[in-house]
């Protein structure tokens, strides 16, 4: 863009230019020229001026949401995942680096694409809990994992891929190192998967302090109801250890 320095120059140039004799015609037409190339780069230099303005209040209106540089980093998309152990392990692990990163709380989450023909799954999204971080109340686990694989599918449903002759040959699962809170159950019901997993219990998370919210066995009945596998306790040991260390470290970010 044009600086103030920049103005000024043009001022003075202008100035001179009007000053100067009109021997000639010509010379007449080159200080007209010169007068309107200036003024039409002032003229773009307001409206740049108006328009950056604009982009910087229109930014106030948007909501980021991010995962930590460390987990573009690493190249979890390039393993192989089997047995639900194999795959919740990952979501473990996305929750205690979290915590050791001090990108955000104690929650990590993976969804898969699972080939029911052979029994493997692909990573599509990771998500971990970014609340503190991004100011962002809404930002669990679950959520952004859910985020992250429907924007990369470019489909607002994670739903069961079927054949030409109607039979299942894909479907995708969310595994979640802690069991979901009253908001991360209505995403996942929303999401589409077919199968939610989870490590640690609500009563782990309770005991450090985390309010997850009016959860029931009645809601995972729900789930269930509505077509999703629900898996619970699946290295509930391991994830309920992550908790445990963070209740002595961390921050718990309940809003009441």
């Amino acid at each position: 863009g044009i600086t103030e320095s920049s103005s000024r120059k043009f001022s003075i140039s202008t100035m001179g230019a009007t000053t100067m004799p009109a021997s000639s015609g010509s010379a007449s037409s080159l200080i007209f020229a010169s007068s309107a190339t200036v003024a039409a780069v002032f003229a773009a230099y307001r409206i740049y001026r108006w328009s950056s303005g604009r982009n910087r209040e229109a930014g106030d209106h948007r909501v980021t949401v991010s995962l930590p540089p460390w987990a573009t980093e690493e190249n979890y998309f390039s393993r192989t995942y089997d047995t639900d152990d194999e795959m919740m392990a990952l979501a473990v692990e996305l929750s205690a680096r979290n915590v050791a990163e001090k990108t955000g709380g104690p929650f990590g989450c993976a969804i898969y694409k699972r080939n029911l023909e052979t029994g493997c799954a692909e990573l599509v999204s990771v998500g971990m809990n970014r609340v503190v971080p991004l100011h962002n109340s809404t930002l669990h686990g679950e959520t952004v994992a859910i985020q992250m694989a429907q924007r990369k599918l470019k489909n607002f449903a994670l739903s069961p891929e079927e054949d030409e002759g109607g039979e299942r040959r894909f479907q995708y699962e969310l595994f979640t190192s802690c069991e979901p809170c009253a908001m991360c159950l209505g995403a996942t019901l929303w999401s589409g998967v077919t199968r939610l997993v989870c490590g640690a219990t609500k009563a782990d998370a309770s005991a450090i302090g985390f309010d997850e919210g009016p959860v029931f066995e009645e809601s995972y009945k729900h789930l269930e109801e509505a077509g999703i596998e629900v898996t619970r306790r699946v290295l509930q040991k391991e994830a309920a250890a992550v908790l445990e260390n963070y209740g002595k470290i961390g921050v718990i970010y309940n809003a009441r």
